[in-house]
């Protein structure tokens, strides 16, 4: 899955305030064609409209203050409305988050990794970056920073930072392990842009939070290169120098009327270790299908241990202890 383009300029949502040349536009009559502006804007935004949009199109302040009193405009923000009523989606408060400033304004940090889904939604304040200096507004973080053209998009009608740009804000404050959890999520969604991470990286060498890519980054080109037959024969000889049962690899298991592949079984014990590599097990189809087979393993008595390369690595005799501990339970019952 790719970010969604758009065309140069930071309104991807609104229409050109002039005409092919450069001719002010005309003032917009009351009654209804305000009205069929409003819903049309509403819609094309998550229901939400800027004072400063109605007003370049010629709908005046007494008109906005109209609706204000009758109940078709709803404050969301200063200068900002929902349009009918004052529920909004998720996607309705980024796109208002994005409006109290004028045009120029995108989605970023922790609400643009909510958005694009590599981090979980939270009641957090909305944060987002513009060029030049503002005063906040309550409920909203506002980072000066330039946003190059190629460092946001438009993901719905909404001016988002892309996703490498996202992760590079995100890592000036999250712990490596967030980070790492947004780096995995990006994968396993493909979320691919032109202007890739390790480009920002070059873009950016002393940015806060670039220490913490690279090492990531690294030790991902590290084990890239690793295979199945790698992972079995390190597991394999952490059993036996340690004295553990043997185990049987790449063992089949029959269970609610499927044969399933597992890489090492211990079946008496009724233990499985799967040794997760992401090359295999990285993808959103595979992230589905392992759990459902979890799910249905666990329904039937087995339990599941899942290892991966770097734990085997770093922590291979914690890992072994934890499942000499999972061999003795069911030894003990």
């Amino acid at each position: 899955m790719s970010s969604t383009r758009r065309a140069a300029g930071h309104e991807p949502h609104v229409e050109p305030l002039t005409g092919a040349k450069g001719a002010a536009r005309s003032p917009v009559a009351a009654g209804d064609h305000v009205d069929r502006l409003l819903g049309e804007l509403a819609e094309a935004q998550h229901g939400v409209v800027g004072r400063w949009q109605l007003l370049a199109r010629g709908v005046g302040r007494r008109a906005i203050g109209a609706r204000l009193e009758r109940g078709a405009l709803h404050p969301v923000h200063r200068g900002v409305y929902a349009v009918g009523h004052p529920v909004l989606s998720a996607a309705g408060r980024w796109m208002a988050a994005t409006l109290p400033f004028g045009a120029g304004t995108v989605l970023s940090h922790r609400s643009a990794a909510e958005l694009w889904g590599i981090a979980r939604r939270s009641s957090r304040a909305i944060e987002v970056t513009r060029a030049t200096h503002v005063r906040g507004r309550r409920h909203l973080i506002v980072h000066q920073s330039s946003v190059p053209d190629d460092e946001w998009t438009g993901f719905d009608g909404i001016p988002v930072t892309t996703v490498p740009r996202t992760v590079l804000d995100c890592a000036a404050r999250a712990t490596r392990r967030q980070v790492e959890g947004m780096l995995n999520e990006v994968e396993v969604r493909r979320l691919t842009d032109s202007l890739s991470i390790p480009d920002l990286l070059e873009r950016y060498p002393g940015r806060p939070g670039t220490g913490v890519l690279r090492g990531l980054l690294r030790e991902g080109a590290e084990h890239a290169g690793v295979t199945r037959n790698d992972f079995e024969e390190i597991f394999a000889s952490l059993i036996e120098a340690h004295g553990l049962p043997s185990a049987q690899f790449n063992a089949d298991v029959a269970v609610a009327g499927r044969f399933y592949s597992v890489d090492c079984l211990w079946r008496q014990s009724r233990l499985i270790v799967e040794l997760d590599g992401r090359a295999a097990h990285g993808t959103r189809r595979a992230f589905e299908s392992d759990r459902e087979r979890d799910r249905l393993l666990l329904a039937d008595g087995w339990r599941v241990m899942r290892v991966t390369w770097r734990q085997l690595l770093t922590q291979g005799d914690r890992v072994i202890a934890d499942v000499r501990r999972a061999l003795a339970v069911r030894s003990a019952r």
